[in-house]
């Protein structure tokens, strides 16, 4: 213990290490890597609801900085932009293409502005109109497209509150559309008093209230007064010609939902008081039944401050939750509350019941069943059946029910390990029921359930799709994925599963969507997207298996430059990108879990950026961090990360394609804290890149990332997993990268920075980059080459040329 405080005080001197370089401006990388910033993306694409048409979504290149840079609030755990009243960050369209299905026909939706920002695409339940979010400088704006016509239109001139719960939905009979729209007299924004009123003060009063490390937090009355400014909305009911009735008055409302016959609105409204500990999705809250005249005639659930919630993974939160309408019926609600007072540490028989309640909800909630486990969600069939699924996350136990109300029938239909990934029978398949909601897909009245799944097997991932029998427990294979491609159901065309979409691809094939006829074993395809990175077509890549010095298999994905002959050009410098995930059993944590007939994708954002380098790349090599039984995984973090670390640089050094002496590791977020890790613990590798990392547990004290326990439960688990307690071992270089406006839990830009100066002051060899306007994920084209041109640099430097600078440095003439 002594050691222990004498090693913080020496990392707490530190804190303030300043370098002495500087460097001012973006920088930009080699051609190739502005190529992979720049390069076209791969539209998406939405199928409307009577599979007729298909939308073909285009999205614009990377934003530029000045476009991050734009005003921004974060309150309450949200980031908004206060000239629009929407998401400050947000991935938008800019062109919407529609294929007649039956013709082939492409028309492009007309009637747009020029470069338009195009967000929350939506079909109509009837398929004829999509309704989307439009975003000027000044507003979001509600725009209906005519599928037939293909033109577009404002349909109103309200402006639309994007900023928090549903901003749209459509209504049953397709003639008109709920909106949040901003209070049309909210006058101005608040304006913050140079005075202060008062102190700003919190209390605790005996009861545990832990919380998690969120970011973006009210903190004062002036944020409170903000929130309410900005957050607040009137819900709206637009026709499609333009026609406006206030359905509500304003409120900030977290859920909108009409019921399956249109008649009923579900809505949850955020009530006071705030809190400054936890996001606003914590917060009070009602949950009420409208009318469609916004009459409201039943509450279902008036919720405290949520800031008492135990520890654990499976706690939760007492009252009723889950909220949501019956798909399978006209105005029927269920939900679920806890038995054991959300603590999953009380000893309990049941821990959940789940509850249905029908309009017009005068009678007493009907329980419909009791789950030993945490409800995991519930699926209604038109036959009236519903699969429920409930799932304890300290066993990994996940089970699923099929139970009927009517017949008063309950059956244990999925009991299984979740982490066995080979015993996945999938997940059920939805279609559009006839009140426009999404039931499951049955087939033969009923009896059985189409199911989809990844079909995970040590060869490599084979999607299927099967058709379940509820009574006899029987999967039949409709069509399942076959060598040499990965191909998976996109959508299921018909009633009777006969015609299906796919999604197809190869390691040399791009990924294109299909149309199989599976009575017929045919197949046409639909698309033919072309190759986005062209100039690295001729990538090699190969999927490996290999075992850890314990016997635990391990797999990874290895990719070599184009063109690259082994005997002529050796063994290559590397760089190894990986992100560390915990298990309860060895022979889980060893499942294959993706294809070695993936598309070779090679993206600016991992490490395929130094295959223009010349380095041999491994994408995703198994960390795996393993607990059985009583133990949990992270009471041997450090030896297990330097097995998984030394197993991979060994294999490629076998495989004779990695030089050993040249190594280099990276990741992001968890990953980088791995990658500060490997350095403090090991010599494996000559250097290694940290992306938005934590890096002090003690900073993240009720728990990290699949870590149960607390800070004051397990210190020494605290205290050996972070890198900044080790700082002084960190002897390789290590460059850390950071987005100054990061908005992940525990992930605080003060982590990179206090990493970088106790390694710095400690003598280490380290860098620190900062983006401005940047979150945990950066997108500003001007951040993304910045990016690239410092980690290029830095392997370069420290990892290709790393003995040549060490033969430099130890033949150079003393003065």
């Amino acid at each position: 213990m002594k050691l222990r405080a004498a090693i913080v005080c020496v990392c707490l001197a530190l804190l303030f290490t300043l370098s002495a370089d500087a460097q001012y401006g973006y920088m930009e990388p080699s051609q190739a890597m502005i190529d992979l910033v720049d390069g076209t993306s791969t539209p998406s694409i939405s199928l409307s609801p009577n599979r007729d048409y298909m939308a073909l979504l285009y999205r614009p290149g990377q934003p530029s900085i000045e476009e991050v840079a734009q005003p921004e609030l974060r309150l309450a755990g949200v980031r908004i932009n206060p000239r629009t009243n929407g998401p400050s960050r947000t991935r938008t369209l800019n062109s919407i293409v529609l294929r007649n299905m039956k013709s082939g026909k492409d028309v492009e939706v007309t009637g747009l502005p020029e470069n338009p920002r195009i967000t929350d695409f939506n079909w109509s339940p009837d398929g004829k109109h999509i309704a989307f979010l439009l975003t000027t400088s000044t507003e979001i704006q509600l725009w209906v497209a005519n599928v037939k016509t293909a033109k577009a239109s404002r349909i109103s001139d309200i402006a639309v509150n994007d900023s928090y719960g549903s901003p749209m939905q459509w209504s049953r009979d397709s003639k008109s559309i709920l909106v949040q729209s901003v209070p049309g007299q909210r006058g101005e924004a608040p304006v913050e008093s140079v005075v202060p009123s008062g102190p700003t003060i919190e209390e605790s009063v005996g009861k545990a209230a832990p919380a998690r490390t969120y970011q973006d937090l009210l903190a004062n009355k002036h944020d409170e007064d903000l929130f309410d400014y900005y957050f607040s909305s009137e819900i709206t009911e637009v026709s499609l010609d333009g026609d406006k009735k206030k359905i509500a008055d304003s409120g900030i409302y977290r859920g909108i939902s009409l019921s399956p016959d249109g008649k009923y609105i579900l809505v949850t409204e955020i009530q006071k008081p705030y809190s400054y500990r936890v996001p606003a999705f914590r917060f009070p809250n009602k949950t009420s039944v409208l009318d469609r005249s916004g009459n409201e005639i039943y509450t279902v659930a008036e919720l405290p401050l949520a800031d008492q919630i135990p520890i654990g993974f499976s706690s939760t939160y007492e009252g009723p939750r889950s909220i949501n309408w019956r798909a399978d019926k006209p105005s029927t609600l269920t939900w679920v509350e806890a038995l054991d007072g959300g603590d999953q540490y009380k000893e309990a028989e049941k821990r959940d019941r789940v509850y249905m309640q029908s309009a017009p909800f005068s009678e007493e909630p009907q329980a419909l069943i009791d789950l030993e486990l945490r409800y995991a969600g519930i699926s209604w069939s038109e036959e009236g059946f519903a699969l429920i699924n409930e799932y304890w996350r300290s066993t990994r136990v996940g089970r699923t029910w099929m139970m009927n109300p009517a017949k008063q029938m309950t059956e244990l239909i999925f009991d299984r390990n979740t982490e066995d990934r080979y015993s996945d029978p999938g997940n059920p398949r939805f279609k559009r029921g006839k009140y426009g909601t999404y039931v499951l897909h049955t087939l033969d009245k009923g009896n059985k359930v189409l199911m989809a799944g990844q079909g995970y097997s040590p060869e490599g991932n084979k999607p299927f799709l099967r058709s379940f029998d509820l009574k006899s427990g029987d999967a039949k294979v409709l069509w399942q994925s076959e060598a040499p491609y990965y191909e998976y159901v996109v959508s299921v065309m018909d009633e009777k599963a006969k015609t299906i979409m796919t999604r197809r691809e190869s390691v040399n094939e791009q990924p294109n969507y299909y149309i199989r006829d599976l009575s017929k074993n045919t197949m046409d395809q639909l698309t033919y997207f072309e190759h986005p990175t062209p100039d690295l077509k001729d990538v090699k890549k190969e999927f490996i298996t290999y075992k850890r010095s314990d016997g635990v298999d391990l797999s990874a994905t290895v990719y070599l430059p184009a063109g690259y002959d082994k005997e002529k050009d050796g063994k290559l410098p590397t760089l190894v990108w990986a992100y560390p995930r915990e298990f309860k059993s060895a022979k889980a944590a060893g499942q294959v879990t993706t294809s070695p007939y993936r598309f070779t994708n090679i993206s600016y954002w991992g490490p395929h950026f130094m295959l223009t380098e010349g380095y041999a790349v491994v994408q995703g090599a198994a960390m795996p961090i393993i607990g059985e039984g009583d133990e949990q995984p992270n009471d041997t973090f450090v030896e297990q990360l330097v097995a998984n670390g030394q197993a991979i640089v060994d294999e490629l050094d076998k495989m004779g394609v990695g030089d050993p002496e040249r190594a280099g590791i990276g990741g992001h977020s968890y990953g980088a804290f791995m990658t500060a890790n490997l350095l403090a613990h090991s010599d494996i590798f000559r250097a290694g890149i940290a992306r938005s990392g934590a890096y002090n547990r003690s900073l993240t004290p009720f728990g990290f990332q699949a870590e149960p326990r607390t800070f004051w439960e397990a210190p020494e688990i605290y205290f050996e997993m972070s890198p900044f307690m080790n700082a002084e071992k960190v002897n390789e270089p290590i460059l850390f990268i950071h987005g100054e406006a990061d908005n992940n839990s525990g992930t605080f830009p003060i982590q990179s920075q206090r990493m970088y100066s106790a390694v710095s002051g400690l003598g280490g060899t380290a860098k620190l980059v900062m983006l401005p306007h940047e979150s945990h994920g950066y997108v500003a084209r001007e951040s993304l080459l910045h990016m690239l041109y410092e980690q290029t640099e830095w392997l370069n430097t420290y990892v290709r040329d790393a003995e040549a600078r060490e033969l430099e440095r130890i033949t150079k003439p003393i003065d």
